[in-house]
């Protein structure tokens, strides 16, 4: 691969591999200069490193083709006469064999629409790019003899361009086209051969989302170990699909985004059975190939995957709030308690209800103005949101509704339950004409009431990176401190991250690290592109959707 990409910019080194593949000379399996072929290489070499079976019975089949030739061309005189032959031909045996001996290492399997996708893609994707070159050179035609060719002869030499640039002109006498042209034509094969293959190689895109028995159990799970992890509740989003433990006593909730086994928050049930269902979650992601991480897990359960070899990153944390330690009084409460006699003195007011008390009609209202007030077209969340409002599963959920003073609804906050006496926080809407501060005054106002719904502990927002914000901000603190928390700040302009971590920080609440769990440091760019794309914040890139194996839904 190297040698490939370096003669392809390297003149000399290039003359001389394409020399050593002409007339009695050949050079090892793969060993071509150019970009196209070092691209290839790249690609199988990325392939095989994820372990993918697939790549390896490509690379076995064109290898072994490869030697057999090689082995027949040595059996005349003029060829076997040469040291570099025996050489390529050593090292293509070579290569063969380390296959045949290191076979049961490439187990990871691909989609099983992958052949059929490849095909569509390569038929379709042959039949555009050679209307397309037929277009261009149509369009870019200097020939004098330009009105003699026609659509047809083309087409045909747009189609031989795609497969290779050096295409003898002297059958197309009425095409005469710029350099620049046949170049991007052949580009354009190229990207069309790339495609193809991630279409034959791809990894398993998705599996089956929650059944409904499976929701069934894991709120059986919930209801006896559900006050260990606030993000409990948030297993059950039913694009996410689900792992037991051979016991049945625990289960990892996960999503595949991206060849990304994302699991969130800690595994749900007993965490004596948590490793029962931690290592089918990472068996099945090796098989499939895919890269397991774990999004906002707590310390305890990040210290049972870190036994099962996933290492660990502090990713920030999460604000929780003790009802009965919280107050409004005391001077490092002053600006907050100013904030909330000032929404109160406007009239606004706030019901606190369960979801199941909320009638179907004034739920459907609620819903829909949760839908006008969303800041964008995409419903974000995956790890600290259930995606869904108004569901009657969700019964145990808590609204909070808050009307300005002409009985108007100003705000919604939705929490779901946290153990039998927690919440966690789902949802904020508000009208953007609203008072500022509605949201402190909502929050205040749940904690002030929390006893009318039993409720004594709930998880706020979380905060990514606050100790860099808080250590950063202290006397004394080091230079990488300081310029890691600028730059933070920097970023902040359009992500919010301190913004969060200060809206959070004025009711004083005890905060809970939380981590991403990873195999290794080269996967963290794919892991945060993954994380990003299933919180929202990125479109899913890839292949046209009619391309892609349809999912169940998402909502029953």
């Amino acid at each position: 691969m190297f040698v490939n990409f370096l003669s392809a910019v390297w003149v000399s080194l290039g003359q001389d591999v394409r020399r050593h593949n002409q007339e009695d000379l050949f050079t090892p399996y793969l060993l071509s200069a150019g970009f196209a072929s070092g691209v290839f290489t790249l690609f199988l070499a990325v392939t095989m490193r994820r372990r993918k079976r697939a790549a390896w019975i490509l690379n076995l089949v064109l290898s072994g083709s490869f030697l057999l030739l090689f082995a027949f061309a040595m059996s005349f005189p003029e060829i076997r006469r040469y040291a570099q032959n025996w050489v390529s031909l050593l090292l293509t045996a070579g290569f063969v064999g380390a296959l045949l001996v290191g076979r049961r290492e490439f187990y990871a399997k691909g989609d099983r629409s992958n052949p059929r996708l490849a095909v569509a893609v390569a038929a379709g994707g042959l039949l555009v790019s050679s209307l397309l070159a037929a277009l261009l050179v149509t369009v870019t035609n200097t020939s004098s003899l330009a009105e003699r060719s026609t659509f047809l002869e083309r087409w045909r030499y747009g189609a031989l361009r795609l497969v290779s640039v050096a295409v003898d002109d002297s059958h197309y006498l009425g095409i005469s086209t710029p350099g620049w042209v046949n170049v991007t034509i052949n580009v354009v094969s190229t990207l069309l051969f790339l495609a193809v293959l991630y279409a034959a190689f791809r990894s398993r895109r998705a599996v089956d989302p929650i059944s409904e028995d499976d929701e069934k159990r894991l709120r059986e799970l919930l209801e006896g170990h559900g006050e260990r992890d606030s993000l409990g509740y948030f297993a059950l989003r039913r694009e996410k699909s689900v792992i037991w433990s051979p016991t049945g006593k625990a289960a990892v909730a996960y999503r595949v985004v991206g060849g990304v086994s994302l699991a969130s928050g800690d595994p749900l049930g007993d965490p004596e059975a948590w490793p029962g269902a931690i290592e089918p979650w990472l068996a099945e992601a090796r098989a499939h190939g895919w890269i397991p991480a774990v999004m906002g897990a707590s310390e305890e359960a990040g210290t049972v995957y870190a036994r099962h070899g996933l290492d660990a990153l502090e990713l920030g944390d999460e604000a929780i709030a003790d009802v009965g330690e919280f107050t409004l009084d005391g001077r490092a409460m002053r600006t907050v308690r100013q904030a909330y006699n000032r929404v109160k003195r406007a009239g606004y007011t706030v019901s606190v209800r369960r979801h199941a008390d909320i009638p179907a009609d004034e739920m459907a209202f609620l819903v829909k103005k949760a839908d006008d007030w969303r800041d964008g077209a995409t419903e974000r969340g995956f790890s600290m949101a259930l995606g869904r409002l108004g569901d009657p599963e969700d019964g145990q959920c808590v609204m909070l509704a808050c009307s300005d003073g002409n009985g108007e609804l100003r705000a919604l906050l939705s929490f779901v339950p946290w153990g039998p006496h927690g919440l966690s926080l789902d949802l904020m809407r508000r009208d953007r004409d609203a008072e500022n501060g509605l949201m402190e005054f909502m929050v205040i106002e749940l904690l002030r009431r929390a006893g009318e719904i039993g409720i004594t502990q709930v998880s706020l927002n979380f905060a990514m990176f606050r100790s860099v914000f808080e250590r950063g901000a202290r006397l004394g603190a080091g230079p990488v401190l300081r310029t890691w928390r600028s730059l933070l700040s920097f970023f902040s302009r359009w992500w919010q991250i301190e913004s969060l971590y200060r809206a959070n920080a004025k009711y004083r609440p005890i905060w809970e690290p939380r981590f991403l769990l990873f195999e290794k440091s080269a996967d963290l760019l794919r892991i945060g592109i993954a994380s990003a794309r299933a919180e929202g914040f990125l479109e899913a890139p890839g292949l046209p959707k009619w391309l892609h194996r349809k999912h169940l839904a998402s909502h029953r």
